[in-house]
């Protein structure tokens, strides 16, 4: 193979950036240092994400911050000719967004070589022709335009991986295979639980092993498979173009489709000020088409209001990930999603992971899923967990952890465990499964116990029995643990840019004035999280204190269930009382898509969300936090916990 020794650097200098679009030729030496921890939001950012077919070939890139700029503009990447991107370590990270990689393509890009790549990101370019290496030695040589043998490129690639490239693409591979049951597992050496659930599922084909082992590529069978709304027209439109006939199907009854991206895009600055309304309608149609043509479960959009009796607000809506563990998944079961945070579900004791496009498309039609098969890291929480510090304060804890920083965890499942983590409810395990996606691991899960039986029958009305497989063997081979002794912790906030640049609170000098509090998403919208909101407004409210002039606090539920929870416990007195703005289920500023994201570079936001890569919640700077400090802050005025609120106020 033959590419264009026109090749793009990523530098994480702008006028280099700059210089090699309009022409210039630069050496690796002259591009670095080489960005970091690139995100698929910066890949393909909020104004892409409309789009599912060929047009994406005009954005990529487009959200790439080099310093303080944005030095790639749409048609660049097409215009400049380039067909070869250089960048650093953990490339591609965040959304599982097929858009990437499609944009990427579809501008021309067929190789991109990076340090070190995100799981799904990778996953996702293989499913799509999109060639990826971490061999930095091609350089010289594709600039001196030698041609490159394809086996070069899949050197070191699990022979799943390099069937699915050599055929061009996963739905290709797919059509030729005819997955079953693999054969029994005899019971042997040690396993994890995360090992025991994929050998129950896992799927026999010509090209992968009999059975799964730690670095095998390979297909599992999943019990539920779901997608929402930004992917579905592009899963429809990958199907019509690969089958001559309307595909079938395989077990659609396990087949869920959610709204929940979307719903408040009239109320959406970035979407509204760049004409994106109309796009995000089509995506809409073709996600209310796919779930019509096929007959599948749909869980659409709410309407307006808080009225728990209106028959168009039923039980039933809200952010798909919280849905899946609120209605559908158990312990022991398989779960798949098109969204980097599908482990939420982890919690309850099964395997839930995010895929790409392409990757539910062929589980759509075959019932497969591709899996290489990671190794699984224990992390152990022990000690006790000081009053005030939460779940989210563990799982920024361990974002900032030096080994995780520079890739510890990529790629590999992330167990859950310790007298701390027994001691947490589900709703608070889920939080820490979720952030797996922002550790860079695969998925997240927790050894179901008594707690996971009690969230079945008391939120679910499901009577179940553990079965003694359902745990991790004592001797079980771990890639590595890691303890943490959680009586050292206190409230923790991460730096806006990444959710990995965390620190305690009280090590935080001149306190950051806030405009922006958001209590919300996945994350951080849960029934225990709003708990958490009201202790700190009712408290604030019993002391004559609001939200002061200036700043704005927004409380949005994760579902309808969550919702009617706070009604019924009567907390919406005290969020009304100090002046919070209640909005109704959906992803909403976590995903730029609604109030509570930034309008303007120099807004500063304190959220309880996931995540805060650049232009992730708005132009502005986002500062992560438990969801007692963003209540605390937003009574204060700036960053504060609720301990130090009340020693203020007291």
């Amino acid at each position: 193979m033959k590419f264009s020794a026109r090749l793009l650097f990523l530098s994480d200098d702008p006028a280099c950036v700059r210089a090699q679009l309009a022409g210039e030729a630069v050496s690796l030496d002259a591009a670095r240092p080489l960005r970091d921890d690139i995100s698929t939001d910066e890949i393909s950012p909020l104004p892409a994400m409309v789009h599912f077919d060929a047009t994406l070939g005009r954005h990529p890139y487009t959200g790439f911050k080099a310093g303080d700029a944005l030095p790639i503009a749409r048609d660049a990447i097409r215009d400049a000719g380039i067909e070869v991107v250089v960048a650093g370590k953990r490339y591609g990270k965040g959304s599982s967004r097929e858009h990437s990689v499609v944009a990427e393509r579809a501008a021309g890009v067929r190789l991109v070589i990076a340090e070190s790549f995100e799981r799904i990101y990778r996953q996702n370019a293989d499913n799509v022709g999109l060639l990826t290496s971490t061999d930095f030695g091609l350089i010289e040589r594709i600039q001196r335009g030698e041609a490159i043998d394809l086996e070069e490129l899949l050197a070191g690639r699990d022979a799943l991986a390099a069937s699915i490239v050599r055929a061009g693409g996963l739905l290709k591979h797919g059509q030729a295979m005819r997955p079953v049951p693999a054969a029994p597992v005899e019971a042997g050496a040690p396993q994890t639980l995360f090992h025991k659930i994929v050998a129950r599922h896992a799927l026999a084909t010509a090209d992968t092993p009999a059975s799964l082992q730690t670095g095998d590529g390979g297909f599992v069978r999943a019990d539920w498979r779901f997608i929402h709304e930004y992917y579905t027209g592009m899963c429809a439109h990958l199907l019509d173009s690969a089958f001559d006939d309307t595909p079938v199907l395989h077990e659609r009854e396990s087949i869920v489709t959610f709204e929940d991206h979307l719903s408040y895009v009239h109320r959406s600055p970035v979407h509204v000020g760049q004409g994106l309304v109309g796009g995000v309608l089509a995506l809409s149609r073709a996600h209310r088409a796919f779930a019509a043509r096929f007959g599948l479960r749909e869980h659409g959009y709410l309407r307006a209001g808080l009225d728990a009796g209106d028959p168009g607000n039923s039980g039933s809506q809200g952010i798909s990930h919280a849905i899946m563990a609120e209605q559908y998944a158990l312990p022991g079961q398989l779960v798949v999603g098109t969204d980097s945070h599908t482990p939420h579900s982890g919690a309850l004791g099964c395997v839930a992971f995010g895929v790409g496009t392409t990757d539910i498309a062929n589980a759509f039609v075959t019932g497969a899923v591709r899996i290489t098969v990671p190794a699984v890291l224990r992390v152990e929480l022990e000690g006790t967990l000081p009053a005030g510090v939460a779940a989210k304060d563990v799982a920024l804890h361990l974002l900032a952890d030096p080994a995780i920083r520079v890739g510890a965890g990529v790629g590999k499942v992330f167990e859950f465990a310790g007298s701390v983590l027994r001691a947490l409810s589900t709703d608070e395990r889920a939080t820490l499964t979720n952030m797996t996606a922002e550790l860079g691991g695969f998925t997240g899960m927790v050894e179901p116990d008594q707690e996971t039986l009690r969230f079945l029958k008391e939120r679910r009305g499901v009577e179940m029995r553990l079965e003694p497989w359902m745990k991790s063997d004592e001797d079980a081979p771990y890639a590595g643990r890691i303890r943490i002794d959680c009586s050292t912790l206190s409230p923790m906030v991460a730096r806006p840019g990444d959710p990995g640049r965390g620190l305690a609170l009280r090590e935080l000098g001149e306190r950051v004035k806030v405009d922006i509090a958001y209590g919300g998403s996945c994350t951080a919208g849960k029934r225990e999280d709003f708990d958490q909101y009201h202790a700190v407004l009712a408290w604030a409210a019993d002391h004559g204190l609001r939200v002061p002039e200036g700043v704005t606090l927004y409380l949005q539920f994760g579902t309808v269930a969550v919702r009617d929870y706070c009604v019924e416990q009567g907390y919406l007195a005290a969020f009304e009382a100090v002046g919070a703005e209640l909005l109704q289920p959906a992803c909403g500023a976590c995903a730029n898509c609604g109030p509570g994201a930034s309008t303007v570079s120099e807004q500063v936001t304190v959220s309880a969300i996931n995540r805060n890569f650049p232009g992730r919640s708005g132009p502005g700077q986002v500062w992560l936090a438990s969801p007692a400090t963003v209540a605390a802050s937003a009574i204060a005025g700036e960053l504060m916990s609720f301990e130090e609120l009340r020693g203020r106020n007291g």
